[in-house]
């Protein structure tokens, strides 16, 4: 039994793992993971967005893996420094819980909002997604195998799954 490096992406980070290192992130909230991944290279990478739309952004140092608007494009560009090219690239995604049942408009809506920048950037990027789970009230952590390409999804109290 190998025992295989597991690579930790932070909120608001992202990296990019070969084969045989996996890569996880956890206190997937209302936030959403994202693993781009080349089947046929074996590599992956994988962010964690914390907010839809850059234009929300604070400062004027802008974490391009904060959003989804920024990230995706930065993973996909980083992805490509490795020599993987755009059109071999699937996606699968977790996370965007609705967390706060409490507040009003937008700012309770920040999973779904998530969800739905994530999905739009990816459509604009042609990158299919191939499996997600989204949604529900419920924090979640993942890890992706590039060399199986498969997605284990924890989530509270609700164990484990294979996407």
């Amino acid at each position: 039994m190998v025992l295989k490096e597991v690579v930790r992406v932070g909120i608001a980070d992202m990296n990019i793992v070969k084969e045989p290192q996996t890569i996880r992130t956890s206190g997937l909230g209302s936030c959403v993971g994202v693993v781009l991944y080349d089947e046929l290279r074996k590599v992956a990478g994988l962010l964690h967005i914390m907010l839809p739309d850059s234009t929300l952004g604070k400062s004027n140092q802008l974490n391009a893996a904060k959003f989804a608007d920024t990230g995706i494009y930065a993973l996909m560009e980083m992805l490509k420094a490795e020599g993987v090219r755009p059109m071999s690239l699937k996606a699968k995604i977790a996370g965007g819980s609705q967390m706060f049942q409490f507040g009003s408009g937008d700012t309770v809506r920040i999973g779904p909002r998530n969800v739905e920048a994530v999905k739009t950037e990816l459509r604009r990027l042609s990158i299919p997604i191939i499996a997600e789970d989204t949604g529900g009230s419920s924090g979640r952590t993942i890890e992706f195998d590039p060399a199986t390409s498969i997605l284990n999804v924890r989530t509270v109290n609700q164990g484990t799954k294979e996407l």
